[in-house]
């Protein structure tokens, strides 16, 4: 049948009617052309209004909805819908891809815009978070993304003025942002009193940080910086939509229709209404407008384009016209003109001339129009409405002939008969309608078969007929004009059709998909002429088929450019054109029809590109005439590589089963075996479902994979070497063009692709990410730059990398089918080819995203199975080899010709320098010469060739050949039975490497007494191996079936084998000729044994679950042993013979007696007495340890003791070979793990002496041989054995520091919660309660102005102030007291060759100058600082990173980030927002300083390494599954660097984009356990140091600390090392050392602090002094010639500082804290002048009025006056157990008040003297006291507690006052409560949780300063009675500001932190005069 095939014509878009106006704006720009670029539907349209022509940029697969134009004005942006939207970035003059951005967003693009010089561009997504993302798009790569907003965004701009700014508006916000590393961080715009917060559309960027935006009430907002500064008012009526700007201005668009025009300064210059002008109409609304020199173009919301000259404003021209809103649905074309005509719900029907390509009539009616029809002679046009009537018009002039509604549902299609004389009218309550023409459409018949509604009409060509199709797919045919029903089928039959488009019927059967029953094609219309269908679907795809097409699921071209739905689609009246519409994107597309007969010289249309493959794809359906696939490749495509566990799901199934194991672990483990293996040599070579993988390196090896190994084989010296670094099967192998370097790829669930160097195999870069389940293909360019892979997902992923730096440059979806191989072009570094099942590809790169053509086959051929490809002898040139034998050879994408070359495909080629080799499944290798004219030369892989000095057999003639290389005078050929041969050009044959065919293999034995073993696989092969240098295969033999196992007689003589079948033989072992042969069982035979000694009995056990045992001498069956529940897996005699020890499939451990095979039962104590002949058992106690932690998935398939009976080798089924001493007592025992084969290791045996270990790959089928190394050679030589599962519990050591350090949980600020318990309802949620006045009816403010009543008191007496008071306006932090060193290290750095020290304390860094103390700051962190490093490169002078705490990492402004800052000038030079949630533990640079290194808190301890200029992440990783505490590069390296932590040490390497990593190996040093590992060049817990060289441990130094070791530092200048650690100072010991290179002699430090131990968590040298800081917030300075200590800085130890008091005339300041101590602070001398350690933890302090005393609240409930002058001890008193809150002088100096925990506030007389008797106490107060004032005259005392309330008691009574008069009338001499209405305005609206925990009202009583949980101080006037007061914040402190002071004359604040033990000074700026 003809429809088996796609129509060979073809469609070409020829022109678009529309432009999307509705739901986008600022879509619509002039090109540097000249040209207009807009959009529509899925199309990019370039229209030229000179040419009148149009251009279509068709990359999109969905609605496209935002545009933008790239400054140069040539390249445009565009952003489409969808579920995995994509950014385009084309070029309007080509209409050609540049570059492709995606994989980031979801939903859609919603804006776009480029930057100034068009390097970048910023997007912004459609998802919940309107993502906000920058590109760099040329390489299409992301720079940075954060959350946009939580509402809609309309509109981002870059600001042209400033670099790296940028502004974003939407619903009620505009944000200004800035991009600065990889972060982007926005701040909201402040609207102010200066206009209503409200919705910004659209925004344009000005310079000196102006931006005007326009706002939908009409207004234009003109921002200065964040800030709204003024309004243009009524700049539009309504929203304005649009804003562009110019050189001459700015041009404003809104939804009144007029367009504005405005000078640079914003001035207005003119306006033009557009509904004015004689085009306009009422409601027109624009929606994008650009202005260009004199022209200004416009575009409306209905769907028009104007362009209006400035000077001729009333006459707009209008260049595009189209349907406005609402779903077009109705189509017709004109019987005998070139017109189409539509009619759609926005109640307008247009006639289109589709020659002119312009509308040519255009009129309005009263209801939504469903359908159109014109009748024959081309006079009436009838319209199908929505309301259920019709009406038809007179096409010349449009004016109405009748009207007639007979029905009440949507009329949805009618048609005209072809004699004229009838009109169907087809309705939605299914009936049709018949009316008479001449009649005046008088209804002269009814058609009511239908159940549905009638979707499509077609009549007979006599109009004698009517069929159609209703919504329920039904097609009914009436007789007319009756409308009776015809059923006959011989009436049907002689039925001809005037029109096909019925979606229903024989003869369009083929339109549906085989096996659905969907109803999404809208429409369909016959051409009977060129004998092709077009349909219309809901996807937005127009198709072409033959007709007719009778079987179902035919061949189509496929064509897109509509978004959604198409809802018809109609021939043009001579078939020259197709039109199409669709319903919601309301365009209408014009294609113009190419049939066969011009195809020919219209080879420029080839395939047009397009990401979504628009470009005719064949349909999906089974295409029966190719022929069938090969037998051998329709195997491949079978082959899956999933696994069921991946690799990289261990380390989690590893801690899912931690908990199982906790309790299993108790007994102390088994170390692991002294001795280890090495691989030697492997036999085998993956050949059988891999091609083109073998290659000569430069110096001659040969390189090849099998199973998870790279091997370089040497054939000079037949020796092979590893590469090791995969951990599952290497699919494919592709060489650099200068044959050292190699790539291969892996089986994985994020599998990698590895590059390493074959001289020195080490890894160069590890490339993943971007691949599933595993890579099928890898090549090199040929510069050797970059490499391109496909993977196995289900779209056969391509991706194309930049290896060296391990970036990924390109990826697009390859293919549904296979593909086989890929090619890069060697003239051209940016295409390639792909070749797979029914597929070619012709590649090139756009930016982030592949372009695509298929192959055009043309008339040459069909599209066939391509299994190899090259390119040929120019870029043009390409050849592939076919699965039928042919060469195809390509001309750009085009097949020029076909050469038979193979019988059977060819599966391998390989271009010469004059010409190509080829190789087949026919074992044919052929020479071809350049043009594939003729064959040269073929040599046939025959026994027969095979040269004398060949290794091993070639097991079948003319084997498939897979691979060939040619090289060294050689051609290389692989085959499918994994034999590699050396073809001569002569002729002999040598065969260099074998192994087993296709096949599990899982028999293996080895030989009594000889270096030999004998293999048995499922290939149906026997082969006896050389184990001793020669490597080769000895003998094979066939056998009838496959076989399981294999074993050797005691004299070595007999070999028996087990077969599939159920039977076993015995075979001579030298001839391999049957002996003798069995068939006993039906199922497979899984082990067999020779008993020990002579070797008399025979035990063969099966499948079914019994073990028969023979007598070798007589051949018979002498016992069976039964009783096994399932199959047998594992059979061992013991050593007289006499017992048999079985294991079964049901993990059960049976005993039977030899040879009866009677069932024992021994207790399994004695198992172990017994002496066993062989151990392969998996079971029992003396193996229990070998089972692993994941149980569940993994079994152990195979085991083998050696004959020592000290090592037992075990293989299980995820590819490890381990060994564990034996016997492995005790769960999970400690193992060396080896990883070479890829899934299930199916057995291990010893060889006779234990020198060798042999194992067997059961998928992989190789057999690799290891040579046993015994301890005592091991010293030189470490093996890499991976070191068990478990770490061992028994650690040294605890030490409380560290626990401290390591379960710290650290809350960002947004969350942190009240520090105090409180209860009650907030302040600002209370019901206030009416004041005085209001009490009385008196309004406030209406008192009348002179009052006989005397005048409210102040509420607060002023101190100390001059006459005129001035508010405070800004504070500026001039000091902070603090140090982090109680839970971070190596955070004190020396700069300025020592002048200034850099560190931080809270959120801030500190610079502080050694020599005058005064410090300088950096704010720009958002939260706690945890880490701190400076880079060492000269060319980075002071150059600090960062890193702080953070929320989760969604890159918001709260996720965790580094900063990276000048410590001189305070600039940000980049921010890092890092993927380690919680926050970053450790920062380092490199040795180039160009990257740093951060580690996170997040459970997994990320390490990431960045690019911190670009803001780029090169690589990131897990790093332990404990705490790491430091990393750091090595000094002098880029590339490694070593991470400690919790019982871990890590030594890594960056390759590319991977990051390698070993663990520290302990091994060599005898009982050296894995330590929590503290410092880097490393210090441990216990204080020993230990020294590494490599990964390898090489000596500790032992106790180098007495404590633990915090702190290291070394410079490569003196190479000399500095440890810090905790100890008591002694006379020889101190906390600081200073050692030589090698860590042999040191000198200790102490430090004079006076404390009991020093902890020093942080060290440093600079010249000649060693820089300390401690756990106890001091930084000290050492001399190293003197040992003199100066204390730099001070701090409090432990936190909360919770009082703070400040003296009432100088500057001097009290801090208490719970650390014990007092501290006295002064802030001109910028120092703490004394301390005084109370030995309890102290919770507030209080000056006396005069300042001589001072007292003390204790949290023991006592308290201790001290007087200032001595510090001598006044009084003290304790007469409550809980917390002293607060404490009191009395103003008079005659009382003081203590408020405590325990709800009271009692009261002292201090004129009593020191006794400090009670006097009197405040009773009922409903919670605990918080902070406490006096009033000026001594007599009242105001208590805040902690259910919120504030009370008044009169003192000394201690009465409660009520009375709110009294209380209002009250002078109060300080005031400190966070209570109170004159306080109400505090309480913000974020604090569901938190608190306001302090306040303070200054000495003047105008300013009030208050702190909360939040780490927040804030500025108020005082007092602010009104709600949600104005206030300004200062950022710097940890969550919770315990208590903030003024000091005396206001000059300024003190704040005391909560969690960040530290104090800040403020300075105070007052307004001015």
């Amino acid at each position: 049948m003809a429809a088996r095939s796609a129509p060979s014509c073809h469609l070409r878009l020829e022109w678009v009617y529309g432009y999307r106006g509705h739901q986008c704006r600022n879509n619509l720009y002039y090109t540097a052309a000249k040209e207009i670029v807009y959009f529509v539907a899925g199309v990019g349209v370039v229209y030229s209004p000179r040419e009148h022509r149009q251009k279509f940029f068709r990359g999109h697969s969905d609605d496209i909805i935002s545009l933008a134009l790239h400054p140069e004005r040539v390249l445009v942006a565009t952003g489409q819908v969808g579920k995995e939207p994509y950014i385009c970035v084309w070029d309007s003059y080509t209409v050609q891809t540049v570059s492709v951005l995606k994989d980031v967003h979801t939903h859609g693009i919603a804006c776009l815009a480029f930057d100034l010089d068009g390097q970048r561009l910023v997007s912004v997504g459609l998802d919940s978070k309107n993502a906000v993302c920058v590109w760099d798009w040329k390489r299409g790569r992301m720079l940075s993304m954060a959350p946009g907003h939580t509402d809609r965004i309309f509109d981002i701009s870059w600001d042209l003025y400033q670099p790296n700014k940028l502004v974003s508006c939407g619903v009620k916000h505009i944000k200004f942002w800035s991009l600065c590393g990889n972060a982007l961080t926005p701040k909201r715009g402040v609207f102010g009193k200066t206009g209503d917060l409200q919705t910004i559309l659209c925004l344009a960027c000005a310079r000196d940080e102006l931006t005007y935006s326009g706002a939908l009430n009409g207004d234009i907002y003109v921002w200065k910086g964040i800030n709204l500064i003024r309004t243009i008012q009524g700049a539009h009526t309504a929203g304005i939509f649009s804003m562009n700007s110019c050189e001459e201005g700015f041009a404003t668009g809104g939804r009144d229709g007029c367009i504005r025009l405005w000078d640079l300064t914003f001035k207005p210059i003119t306006v033009i209404d557009l509904r004015e002008t004689e085009q306009g109409y009422k409601g027109l609304s624009v929606r994008s407008v650009c202005w260009r020199g004199d022209h200004i173009l416009v575009g409306t919301q209905d769907s028009e384009i104007f362009e209006i000259v400035v000077h001729e404003r009333n006459k707009p021209f209008l260049i595009m016209q189209g349907h406005c809103e609402g779903e077009l649905w109705a189509l017709a074309v004109h019987p005998t003109k070139p017109l189409a005509v539509t009619g759609s719900d926005d109640r307008s029907v247009r006639i289109w001339s589709l020659v002119d390509h312009a509308l040519i009539a255009r009129c309005n009616m009263e209801e939504p129009i469903r359908c159109a029809a014109v009748n024959v002679d081309g006079i009436h046009l009838a319209l199908g409405m929505k309301d259920g009537s019709f009406t038809v018009l007179r096409v010349r002039d449009m004016t109405e002939v009748v009207h007639i509604k007979d029905r009440k549902e949507a009329i949805h299609e009618l048609k005209y008969s072809p004699d004229g004389a009838y009109l169907a009218v087809g309705c939605n309550d299914s009936s049709v309608d018949i009316y008479g023409v001449a009649q005046r459409y008088k209804k002269v018949g009814e058609c009511v078969g239908s159940l549905s509604f009638i979707t499509h009409l077609d009549w007979s060509s006599d109009s004698r007929y009517l069929q159609t199709n209703d919504g329920s797919g039904k097609r009914l045919l009436y007789k007319m004009p009756g409308g009776k029903e015809v059923t006959s089928k011989e009436e049907i039959k002689g039925m001809h059709w005037a029109s096909w488009t019925c979606v229903a019927g024989l003869e369009v059967n083929g339109i549906w998909p085989k096996y659905s029953d969907i109803n999404d094609i809208n429409s369909v219309d016959g051409n009977y002429v060129g004998q092709v269908l077009v349909t219309a679907d809901d996807y937005g795809v127009v198709k072409l088929f033959r007709y007719p097409c009778l079987r179902k699921g035919a061949k189509f071209r496929k064509y897109i450019g509509h978004s959604a739905h198409v809802t018809n689609v109609r021939w043009s009246h001579d078939y020259q054109w197709v039109i199409s519409i669709g319903g919601a994107d309301h365009s209408v597309f014009q294609w113009k029809f190419i049939p066969e007969r011009k195809l020919k010289d219209a080879l420029h249309i080839a395939p047009q590109e397009s990401l979504a493959e628009s470009n005719s794809d064949e349909s999906d359906s089974d295409l029966s005439d190719v022929p069938e696939l090969d037998s051998e490749i329709e195997q491949e495509t079978q082959l899956t590589y999933h696994r069921q566990v991946y690799k990289e799901d261990l380390p989690q199934l590893k801690e899912q089963c931690k908990e199982k194991q906790k309790s299993a672990t108790s007994k102390r483990r088994e170390r692991t075996p002294g001795t280890s293996i090495r691989l030697h040599f492997i036999h085998g070579y993956r050949g059988y479902d891999c091609r083109s993988n073998l290659f000569y390196t430069q110096i001659g090896e040969i390189v090849y994979h099998v199973a998870a190994v790279g091997v370089i084989y040497n054939r000079q010296q037949n020796t092979q070497r590893f590469y090791l670094g995969h951990d599952d099967d290497i699919l494919c192998l592709a060489i650099h063009p200068l044959k050292d370097y190699v790539a291969t790829g892996q089986v994985g669930r994020d599998p990698s692709i590895h590059v390493w160097d074959t001289e020195t195999i080490k890894p160069l870069s590890i490339l993943k990410g971007y691949h599933q389940y595993g890579i099928c293909a890898v090549d090199f360019s040929a510069d050797g730059k970059r490499l391109a892979s496909v993977g196995i997902d289900d779209s056969h992923t391509i991706v194309l990398w930049d290896w060296k730096k391990g970036e990924k440059l390109s990826v697009t979806r390859g293919s549904k089918d296979k593909i086989f191989v890929v090619k890069m072009n060697p003239y051209v570094p940016d295409k390639l080819i792909t070749a797979g099942i029914k597929h070619m590809k012709f590649w090139r790169r756009a930016g982030g995203g592949l372009i695509g053509k298929k192959g055009y086959v043309g008339t040459l051929g069909k599209n066939d199975t391509m299994m190899c490809a090259v390119y040929g002898w120019t870029e043009e040139m390409a050849f592939s080899g076919t699965s039928t034998g042919d060469v195809c050879i390509w001309r750009d994408v085009f097949l020029v010709k076909t050469v038979k070359a193979h019988d059977g495909p060819v599966f391998s080629m390989h271009a010469l320098e004059k010409g190509f080799v080829t190789g087949g499944k026919d074992g044919m290798v052929a020479l071809w010469d350049d043009s594939f004219e003729r064959c040269l030369k073929t040599y046939a892989i025959k026994r027969a060739d095979l040269a004398p000095g060949s290794k091993g057999l070639l097991l079948e003639d003319n084997p498939s050949i897979r691979a060939i290389s040619l090289g060294h005078g050689h051609i290389l050929v692989g085959t499918k039975n994994g034999e590699i041969l050396e073809v001569d050009k002569s002729g002999p044959i040598t065969l260099l490497v074998q192994g087993h065919m296709e096949g599990e293999v899982w028999g293996l034995a080895t030989h009594p007494y000889l270096p030999i073993c004998a293999t048995v696989s499922d290939d149906k092969t026997l082969r006896i191996w050389d184990l001793s240098p020669s490597h080769c295969m000895l003998a094979v033999r066939k056998l009838k079936k496959g076989g399981r196992c294999c074993c050797f007689s005691p004299d070595g003589k007999a070999l028996a084998v087990g077969l599939n079948d159920g039977s076993f033989l015995m075979a001579n072992a030298d001839t391999l000729e049957d002996l003798v042969s069995f068939h006993h069982r039906k199922d497979i035979i899984s082990d067999i044994r020779f008993s020990p000694g002579s070797g008399k009995y025979l035990a063969v056990a099966s499948h079914d679950s019994f073990v028969d045992i023979y007598n070798v001498t007589s051949s018979k069956r002498v016992g069976v042993c039964k009783g096994a529940t399932s199959y047998i897996t594992h059979i061992d005699w013991d050593s007289r013979g006499k017992l048999l020890q079985v294991n079964t499939g049901a993990k059960e451990q049976l005993f039977f007696e030899a040879p009866r095979g009677k069932r024992q039962t021994i207790p399994s104590v004695e198992v172990e007495k017994i002496s066993w002949a062989t151990w392969t058992s998996v079971l029992g106690l003396c193996c229990e340890g070998i089972w692993p932690v994941i149980g569940e998935v993994t079994e152990v398939t195979a085991s083998c003791l050696t004959s020592d009976k000290m090592v037992l080798a075990t293989g299980d089924d995820l590819g490890f070979v381990k060994l564990f001493r034996y016997p492995a007592k005790g769960k999970f025992g400690k193992f060396k793990k080896y990883v070479a084969h890829s899934t299930h290791v199916t057995n291990v045996r010893w060889t006779y002496d234990d020198s060798m270990l042999v194992t067997l790959g059961g998928a992989d089928m190789s057999l690799m041989v290891w040579t046993n190394e015994v301890e005592s050679h091991r010293e030189k030589k470490y093996c890499d054995s991976e070191e068990s599962d478990i770490d061992s519990e028994e650690d040294g050591g605890y030490d409380s520091d560290v626990t401290r350090e390591n379960e710290i949980s650290y809350t960002i600020r947004a969350l942190s919660t009240n520090i105090r318990p409180m209860f009650g309802v907030k302040p600002h949620l209370q019901q206030k309660e009416p004041s005085v006045d209001e009490r009385q009816g008196v309004v406030r403010g209406s008192r009348p102005p002179v009052s006989r009543a005397p005048p409210q008191p102040e509420k607060l007496q002023s101190n100390n102030v001059g006459k005129k008071k001035r508010p405070i306006e800004d504070l500026v932090l001039e000091l902070a007291f603090g140090y982090r060193g109680r839970d971070c290290r190596n955070n004190v750095h020396y700069l300025n060759d020592g002048d200034d020290i850099i560190y931080h304390t809270a959120s801030i860094g500190i610079l502080h100058n050694v020599a005058t103390g005064t410090q300088s700051f950096y704010q720009e962190h958002n939260d706690d600082i945890l880490c701190l490093t400076v880079n060492q490169h000269p060319k980075f002078i002071n150059i600090v990173a960062t890193g702080q705490v953070g929320d989760s990492a969604d890159m918001s402004a709260t996720a965790p980030s580094v900063h990276i800052w000048d410590a001189v000038n305070k600039q940000t030079l980049s921010i890092l927002r890092c993927s380690h949630s919680k926050g970053v533990c450790s920062v380092s640079f490199s040795a180039t300083g160009k990257l740093l290194l951060s580690v996170g808190l997040d459970p997994e301890h990320t390490v990431t390494i960045w690019r911190w200029q670009e803001g780029a992440k090169i690589a990131s990783r897990g790093g332990h599954n404990q705490r790491i505490f430091v990393a750091e590069f090595r000094p002098d390296s880029d590339t490694q660097f070593v991470s400690v932590g919790i019982k871990h040490v890590k030594f890594w390497t960056l390759a590319g984009r991977a990051l390698l990593s070993k663990k520290g190996l302990l091994s060599s040093l005898e009982d050296a356990r894995m330590q929590t590992m503290l410092a880097v060049a490393f210090g441990t817990i216990s204080g020993d140091v230990c020294v590494w060289k490599d990964h390898i441990l090489c000596r500790v130094v032992a106790r180098a600390h007495n404590g633990p070791v915090f702190a290291m530092y070394t410079t490569l200048r003196d190479g000399l090392i500095v440890t810090g650690g905790k100890e008591r100072p002694s006379k020889e010991g101190g906390a600081v050392k200073l050692w030589d290179q090698e860590l042999r002699r040191c000198r200790a430090f102490r430090l004079e602090t006076g404390q009991v131990t020093d902890c020093v968590r942080s060290v440093c040298r600079g010249k000649g002094k060693i820089l300390v800081g401690t756990r106890n917030s001091e930084i000290i300075e050492v001399g190293e010639k003197n040992a003199a200590c100066n204390i730099l800085v001070n701090g409090h130890v432990d936190g909360p500082i919770w009082g703070l008091a400040t003296h009432p005339s100088r500057d001097f300041f009290l801090s208490a804290a719970e650390d014990g101590t007092v501290r006295l602070w002064d802030i001109a001398d910028k120092k703490m002048l004394n301390k005084v350690n109370l030995g309890h933890a102290a919770r507030t302090v209080c000056y006396s009025p005069e300042g001589d005393m001072v007292a003390i609240g204790m949290k023991n409930g006592e308290f201790i006056i001290l007087l200032v002058s001595s510090l001598k001890i006044w009084g003290k008193k304790r007469d409550r157990r809980c917390a002293i809150h607060d404490i009191r002088f009395s103003p008079d100096s005659r009382y003081l008040a203590v408020g405590s925990s325990e709800n009271s506030v009692d009261f002292y007389d201090l004129t009593l003297g020191p006794t400090l008797n009670r006097i009197s106490y405040c009773k009922d107060i409903p919670s605990f006291v918080i902070q406490m004032d006096f009033s000026a005259d001594s007599r009242h005392l105001q208590v805040s507690s902690g259910c919120y309330k504030r009370h008044v008691y009169e003192v000394p009574s201690g009465k409660h006052l009520v009375d709110h008069a009294a209380i209002d009338r009250i002078t109060w001499a300080t005031w400190t409560s966070i209570l109170g209405d004159e306080v109400m305005g505090i309480w913000s609206r974020h604090a569901e949780k938190a608190d306001v925990t302090c306040a303070c009202v200054s000495h003047s009583g105008i300013s009030l300063v208050t702190g909360d949980d939040f780490g927040m101080v804030k500025l108020y006037d005082f007092p602010c009675p009104e709600k949600f007061a104005k206030h300004k914040r200062f950022l710097g402190h940890s969550p919770h500001v315990t208590n903030i002071r003024f000091t005396s004359g206001d000059r300024h604040v003190v704040s005391a932190g909560g969690d960040d033990c530290s104090l800040f000074v403020w300075k105070c700026v007052h307004m001015p005069h």
